[in-house]
């Protein structure tokens, strides 16, 4: 299966997930992480399941869930809520190492086996670019033992966030704003 788009949908929006099958794209992401507020994470946990479980065997698109941070305290439920729906990955945000893929392989080991899911199936695409912490990190996966590890992603921007760094577009968000040194300088 080729995977050149990948689009995520908030894991809380039935009307969402309803149209992601006919976008068109390689893998479908159910977000339940920075997409769902935090009042709406056990009904996005439902609807996700359910999501999964109706495209199971269907689908010829992936079909994988990004989960809540492992300082959350929130991603055990949110993996024991979708893996009935066996998903096809998980992506895990603010993987601050391999350490952190391998818990949460250990936990994916136990619920495949309690779902009825082939041992090992179940991806991991590691977010390795929150942090500055895991940015540092990522040559330490190069050497690590780990099978289920699918791939590595960068997203700029919770680290920008994380190191303080400001983003600068106008007032609507066209794009960058000129710097005073650009262009001409006031007297």
């Amino acid at each position: 299966m080729q995977q050149r788009s990948w689009l995520f949908v908030p894991g809380d929006s039935e009307k969402k997930l309803g149209k992601a099958a006919d976008t068109g794209a390689d893998v479908i992401i159910v977000d339940l992480e920075d997409s769902v507020a935090f009042p709406n994470k056990e009904l996005a946990r439902e609807l996700s399941r359910n999501w999964l479980a109706s495209q199971r065997g269907m689908a010829p698109f992936g079909r994988w869930v990004r989960i809540n941070a492992l300082d959350s305290r929130l991603w055990r439920d949110d993996l024991a809520a979708v893996m009935p729906g066996a998903p096809d990955g998980i992506m895990l945000p603010k993987s601050a190492g391999p350490e952190s893929v391998q818990t949460v392989a250990a936990e994916l080991y136990e619920l495949e086996g309690r779902c009825g899911i082939a041992t090992g199936s179940t991806k991991i695409l590691a977010l390795v670019s929150e942090t500055a912490e895991a940015a540092i990190a990522i040559p330490s996966y190069a050497s690590a033992p780990l099978p289920r590890l699918h791939g590595l992603v960068w997203g700029g921007e919770d680290l920008s966030a994380a190191i303080g760094a400001a983003r600068k577009y106008d007032a609507q968000a066209a794009g960058p704003m000129p710097s005073a040194m650009s262009g001409s300088r006031p007297c």
